[in-house]
């Protein structure tokens, strides 16, 4: 580049004031790494959740049961493909803090429902045919140390057996992998094993997952289904699996709404950060402007000088942060397995690339509008 030399010399001129500048963006871009790896976190689910699939819970609330005999009455609705029903089972696995999602299943309706759960074909057989297997995400496979064919315990908070233990023991025959985004911290077993073992509620599950023909019909199909069970002893709220995982998502609250207000604000300091020091630098260096004037420099080019100087500075800055989010989500969950989707995707690095390169353009603008309009007589009697 040929004015990169002079555009380094100027980013240097005031090293200590150039390295914090760089510093502060650099903190401001990692947060906003990391709190849009968080709003992927929360949202993740939503985005990936299936067009194709609605949710069919109690009306009361999802912790209220249904009965496991609204599968064939779901199946026979025009317009149902597939039906699977699942249920919370809310086990420990060695100690409280080991928290993941655990659901008894019907196994081949939870392959034809979730195609995008991927298991090898010497697994799925085994899984289909072994009541006491299970299969578990990798992620929480990877966060235990597990692998296939080990025998994995899990403690019961909820449904206790027959006979009045606690401890429910599994063959892990298993382990599915996903695409990115996709929830890989399950761990599901057989219903029927399940429901045999267990000591109450025998023939009820928690909800209904059902497969669609047509998406177009999810409203129109939710209706006839929620009339189908209206003025029964269990009716139904059925809605989109996207719809169903946003409500259970804002429980928490508008995660998007308050990360937007933070990294704004984050930003507007920042903003004012950057433009005071472009606008010292062009102060200090209004002698220095005047004789690149006097040597031949245009009004524009000085300008473009400027903005180059404040756009590299936010630009690199806005890169190490970025770069050290990056690293930072690709680590794993901080939580231990709370978020299933924890990574910065790439949508949202080329959103903050943006950001820096706009922080640039707009900090480095009136200093770069003042340098431009300088009138070199005037410059030479402040010197």
């Amino acid at each position: 580049m040929k004015y990169g030399p002079l555009i380094w010399r100027s980013l240097v001129r005031r090293k200590t004031r150039a390295v914090f500048t760089v510093l502060s963006i650099l903190v401001a871009f990692l947060l906003f790494g990391v709190l849009a790896a968080l709003n992927t976190a929360f949202t993740a689910g939503v985005e990936l959740a299936g067009n194709d699939r609605l949710v069919v819970t109690h009306k009361v609330s999802i912790i209220q049961m249904l009965p496991d005999s609204y599968t064939a009455r779901l199946e026979a609705t025009a317009g149902v493909v597939d039906v699977l029903h699942e249920t919370y089972f809310g086990g420990i696995y060695q100690k409280p803090s080991n928290f993941f999602m655990q659901c008894p299943v019907v196994p081949g309706r939870l392959l034809r429902l979730y195609p995008e759960y991927r298991l090898p074909e010497d697994q799925r057989r085994a899984w289909l045919t072994d009541r006491t297997c299970a299969i578990a995400g990798r992620q929480t496979a990877d966060r235990f140390g597990w692998k296939v064919g080990d025998r994995i315990p899990i403690q019961a908070t909820i449904w206790t057996k027959r006979d009045g233990g606690r401890s429910w023991e599994f063959n892990l025959c298993g382990i599915y992998d996903a695409d990115q985004g996709v929830d890989t911290t399950q761990f599901f077993f057989n219903y029927d094993y399940f429901d045999e073992s267990r000591s109450f509620w025998q023939g009820q599950v928690g909800w209904y997952v059902i497969r669609i023909g047509d998406p177009a019909d999810a409203a129109a199909l939710a209706r006839r289904i929620d009339e189908q069970f209206a003025n029964s002893p269990a009716e139904t709220k059925t809605a989109t699996e996207k719809a169903f995982v946003q409500a259970f998502a804002r429980q928490i609250g508008d995660i998007g709404l308050i990360i937007r207000v933070i990294v704004t604000a984050v930003f507007f300091t920042i903003l004012l950060v950057a433009a005071n020091t472009m606008a010292q630098s062009v102060r200090e260096r209004t002698s220095e402007l005047a004789v690149l004037k006097t040597l031949g420099y245009s009004d524009g080019l000085v300008l473009a000088l400027v903005m180059a100087e404040s756009c590299a500075m936010a630009v690199s800055g806005g890169a190490a942060g970025l770069g050290l989010a990056w690293l930072l989500t690709r680590a794993g969950d901080p939580t231990g397995g709370l978020f299933p989707a924890w990574f910065l995707s790439r949508a949202d690095l080329a959103r903050g690339g943006f950001l820096a390169l706009a922080l640039g353009l707009v900090a480095g603008v009136v200093p770069a509008l003042q340098a431009m309009r300088l009138r070199i007589v005037d410059a030479l009697r402040r010197a």
